[in-house]
Parts: C-alpha cells; structure tokens; sequence
C-alpha cells in the first residue's frame, strides 16, 4: 500500500465517535500524515554530553550527569503520555509506572546502556548450581527502605512470595518454578526451582525483582500501592488521579549523595503535541512518547535533545479467543469468528501492510516486526524474523473459506490519545481492504487496561515495552498459565515449547525453541504483531542525566538541573 493510497483510504473512512468528531479527526490525520511525509528528522544541537547528536536511526540513550555540571535542588517535571496504573510493583502491567518504580523502587538487579544484566540491590550476579535448581544471591548491606526499615534477605523474601501468591500478581508467571525461598542469613537469598528456569535472573531486573518493604506489605497488603515503601533515590509522596505523581528525594538513600533532585513531579499529558508544547514552553523539562510528528522540530531546537532507542518490545492487536470471564479465570471460548477461527486472524494479519505503517505514519522512525522477538536479541533468527504478506486478496479468500461473510465487522478498543487514534485509522483502512470492517473504540488509557482484563473486548490495540530475555515478551501473553494472557489463549503446543525454552540452559536450542514459537503464533494468530517503536523522548538542555535504554525505561533518579 502505496502512501497516497494510504491517504485516500483514512479520507474515506471513519471511527464510531460519530460523523462530526470522525470528520475532525480525518481531517487532522490527513494533515499530519502528509507532514509526516515530508519532513526528515533533521539532526541537530549536541546531546547532554556535549557531543553532536548523531541522526535518526542511531541510538541516543542520554549520559549520565556530571556532578560537577548540575546544582542541587530543584523540582523535575516530567510530561508523561500516560496515568500509570496501581504503583505495586506486584499488581502493575504498565509502562509508565515502571518509570515512577525507577525512582523508588530497586531491583536485585538492573540492565545497563547495552541491556546487559548488572546488580543493583545485589553485590553480584547469582551463583547458580549445577543442577540448575538453585540460586544464590548475595545482597547489599546498609540499604534502608524510605520507611526505615532494613533491606535484607527477609525483605527479599517476603517480595518474590508476594509476587508469587498474590491475587491479581503480574508477575507469578515472571518468576516461574519456584519452590522456596531461603535466608541463610540476612546479606544472603537463596532461590530453589523445581525445575530449571532460564530467564529468572532477568525476571529480577525488573517488577518482580523490586524489593518491597515488609512493614509496609504487612500494613497495606493488596492496597500497597496507595502508599508504596521501597529502597530507591526518592519516596512517594502524593498522586492525584488522571493528573500527576510526586515522588521526593529520601534522605534514607544508601547513596544519597548521588541525588541531585528535591523531587520528580510526573504530569498525565496524553495528548503528545501538548506534552511538546510543554517542552518547548519550560512547564515541562523532559516529555516521553514523542510523537513521530513532534520529533522533527524537537531535534531542530537547540534547546533540545531528543533521546532515542530501539525498543525491545512490540505494538500489535491481541484477539479475545477465551477470556470470557476475566484473566486468571477458567478459560470460556468466545463464540465469533474471529475468536474460533484461525483463518479470520490469519486475514488480519495479511490485511496489514506493515511497512506502509511505518513509512506512512511514523516517519520511517519505527520499524517493521511480525514476532515479539526483537532483532537485537541474542536469541532471534531468520525463523524469528518472518514476517507474513501484505495480501488483502489472500486475507478475503481466507474468509470465504471460514464460511465469513464480508465486510465481517470487529469492534477494536484502542487508547484515545491522538497518535492511539491515528494508528487505529490507518488500520481501519487497510483492514476494509482485506474485507473486514474495523469499528473503533477509544478508552481512557487505565479503562483500556481494566477491560483486557475482564475480557471486555473483541480486538485490542496495545503494545509491550519488551525484556531483555523474550521469554518475558512471549509467555506472560501466549502461555496458557501466563499471568497477562488476556487473549485466553492455549496452546499445548506453545506451552511446551516455551516450557523447553525456559528449562533450557543451550543457548542454540533456545534460539531455534523462539523461533518455532513465532513459525506457530503467526499460524494461530493470538497476537498479531505489527511494529517495534522508537523510543523517543525529548528532553530540555536545562537538564541532565536523563537516560532512555531499549527498555525504554525513562531514568531520571540521578539527574540534575545544569549550572
């Protein structure tokens, strides 16, 4: 699908808020789009370190703050495009609180620049046994959580148990096979599995190896998160729904020289020329989520610096096969047909001309992806990589043959933001194509989580920031046993293979294990995966030591206002 036949398409169609809002919308999409087209990301200024900015395409995580270039004090504002979701590292599915958990909240362990796995609450990677069943972890001494009690082996127990026993946990399926817990001693955890389980040190570098405080566990158990008590640079002070989050230096930090910031207040700014005008107006010194549209100016300003890396992750539409009664329940299968019939996913998925996507709406900055493993795995392979046609025609004989007549109509929930409702256009019209008609309905973005959730859909628009292990970007999702399985789907076919891959200590094996997933998934098509984005961040030169990795985590714990 060519760009001006793209253009055509989203002029003749529209979404279910009505013809007067639908008509609006056009219209704007239209204009972007056609900017879009035209405008390079243009390389400019230098970047925090002092360096040019190299052009699109080209990583730019952000460098860490020269102490002896920041001031101290001071109040960060951050324009987020987002409301994060419950602020438990036990509970929380989103993106977004991730970035609030960075300040706060500390893991085991950490990724670096390179994504490579490195200890932060822990001295050292685990000591793992010969039989696979065991790991040893040794802890740092003198951490305080910001309530003042002891960060020990106890503490660390009391976090994985939770994460694996607590109703509604997303991390249970994170953590796999866990037997028990051990605390030999206070500076020391030791895990045992009852089977082998690859991904585990992984798991821990992120939610499921953040480490809770016990008093406060024990003081709030499932409402943790309207008070939440970790070791971390700053503490929790104040959220008001819909509009913002302020977490405050803690004076407690083992490493509290290390702070240059007063406090972080996060802003829920959904709309992203908003968070942009922000920016460039001074309300706001670093705005997440740029749009593709916004990126271009942002990197011509001097003032500015635009941070950007692959993600690790995937955007892409997750079909309702059998979550009628709400995740974590018994599976009950949809009766549509598109939830029973492999051949009405597989039409979507051809229906899709991904690369028109990327060039057309995106500015060529994301990229293509057919597989929720990334490229820049060290476990991907052709296999992983195969992306299926762009053939509308094949998609309309596939459901003539599911005995579908066309336009067959499915109902999409997407997010309401503009660059959310913008995509949705664009599938809406590229679908009508392949013989579907896609109606669209925009939800405020944590309704959009609890519905996945209770199974209230038929077709969702959302994507995955992605893990370093893509154990982590597969089963949670596809495994029958996943704990954020909304799509109710069950394979035992995946489930073995991805028990394989997990159990699996053979780098090779694991990478042909992936890559028979992926050859699998695109024949049932729970999950229809159609691009990886960019991760950009726009960040006012008035700030530094804001870093963005691929897992698109946005760190901003260590940084400071420039002197």
């Amino acid at each position: 699908m060519t760009t001006r036949r793209l253009l055509s398409l989203l002029n003749r169609s529209s979404w279910s808020r009505g013809p007067r809002y639908a008509g609006a919308a056009v219209g704007v999409i239209a204009l972007a789009l056609i900017g879009t087209a035209c405008s390079p990301v243009e390389p400019a200024g230098s970047d925090s370190g002092g360096s040019a900015q190299p052009s699109t395409g080209q990583d730019v995580f952000g460098d860490p703050a020269d102490p002896a270039k920041v001031k101290p004090g001071g109040t960060l504002t951050v324009a987020l495009s987002a409301d994060p979701d419950k602020l438990d590292p036990t509970l929380s599915r989103s993106l977004y609180s991730r970035y609030v958990f960075h300040t706060m909240c500390e893991k085991l362990y950490d990724l670096g620049p390179d994504a490579k796995i490195v200890p932060q609450l822990a001295t050292a990677l685990p000591t793992i046994s010969p039989d696979g069943l065991s790991l040893t972890i040794p802890l740092k001494q003198g951490v305080k959580f910001a309530d003042g009690g002891t960060m020990d082996s106890n503490a660390v127990k009391v976090s994985i148990e939770r994460g694996l026993t607590l109703a509604g946990s997303g991390r249970k399926s994170e953590l796999g096979p866990i037997d028990k817990v051990e605390t030999p001693d206070p500076n020391t955890v030791v895990i045992k599995l009852s089977k082998p389980f690859a991904p585990l040190t992984a798991a821990l570098a992120d939610r499921a190896g953040m480490v809770l405080s016990p008093a406060a566990v024990s003081k709030l158990g499932a409402n943790f998160s309207t008070a939440p008590v970790c070791a971390g640079p700053f503490k929790f002070a104040s959220r008001v729904a819909q509009n913002s989050i302020k977490v405050v230096k803690d004076p407690l930090y083992y490493d509290a020289a290390k702070v240059h910031l007063d406090a972080i207040e996060y802003r829920i700014i959904t709309d992203s020329s908003i968070r942009s005008a922000n920016l460039k107006s001074g309300d706001a010194q670093v705005a997440d989520s740029l749009s593709t549209q916004d990126a271009p100016s942002l990197q011509g300003d001097s003032s500015m610096t635009v941070l950007q890396s692959q993600s690790l992750g995937y955007q892409g539409l997750t079909v309702n096969i059998a979550n009628s009664n709400g995740i974590g329940n018994p599976l009950k299968q949809l009766d549509t047909p598109i939830a029973k019939e492999p051949k009405v996913r597989q039409a979507i998925a051809l229906s899709i001309d991904r690369e028109a996507l990327v060039k057309s709406i995106f500015n060529n900055l994301n990229t293509v992806a057919c597989s929720p493993v990334s490229p820049k795995s060290e476990f991907t392979s052709e296999a992983a990589q195969v992306c299926p046609p762009h053939d509308p025609a094949k998609a309309k004989q596939l459901l003539s043959e599911a005995g579908v007549t066309t336009p067959y109509k499915v109902t999409m929930i997407t997010s309401n933001n503009p660059d959310s409702l913008r995509l949705a256009q664009a599938l809406q019209a590229m679908v009508k194509e392949g013989g579907f008609d896609l109606v669209i309905k925009p939800v405020e973005y944590a309704s959009l989580l609890d519905q996945q959730d209770r199974g209230d859909f038929e077709l969702l628009q959302l994507g995955w920031s992605g893990r370093v292990d893509p154990d982590a970007n597969i089963y949670n999702f596809v495994g029958s046993e996943g704990s954020q399985n909304v799509a109710g789907y069950s394979s035992p076919e995946i489930d073995k293979l991805l028990t394989d891959a997990r159990q699996s200590t053979d780098k090779a094996e694991r990478i042909k294990l992936y890559g028979d997933v992926v050859t699998k998934l695109q024949q049932d098509d729970p999950l229809i995966y159609m691009y990886r984005q960019r991760n950009l961040t726009g960040v006012s030169k008035k700030i530094l030591g804001i870093q963005v990795y691929p897992d698109g985590v946005l760190r901003a714990a260590f940084a400071g206002f420039a002197q």
